[in-house]
């Protein structure tokens, strides 16, 4: 599987790093029931088969953190954004 990184072009896979689910929205620490949350954000995951967004930073390379859309029956790539250019104001 190649990923197409925006600093160093298609790269093998094995240069990155697989993070997780970046669909997932973080919980408030400050919340009444933030350790629960927190559990159930860290640990129940789903397993989805076909299009899914991921965290994946490239080790081996810029060292930068991509978030990549891809899907998980084909290995298909389908985007590829750098993560800092995802964080919202």
């Amino acid at each position: 599987m190649l990923i197409d990184c925006p600093y160093c072009g298609a790269r093998d896979s094995h240069e990155f790093t697989y993070r997780g689910d970046a669909t997932g929205t973080r919980p408030d620490p400050a919340a009444e029931n933030a350790g629960e949350a927190f559990h159930d954000y860290v640990y129940l995951r789903d397993n989805p088969a076909g299009d899914h967004l991921g965290w994946w930073y490239h080790g081996a390379g810029c060292r930068q953190w991509l978030k990549v859309s891809r899907n998980t029956l084909t290995h298909a790539i389908n985007a590829v954004r750098l993560a800092r250019d995802e964080v919202k104001s």
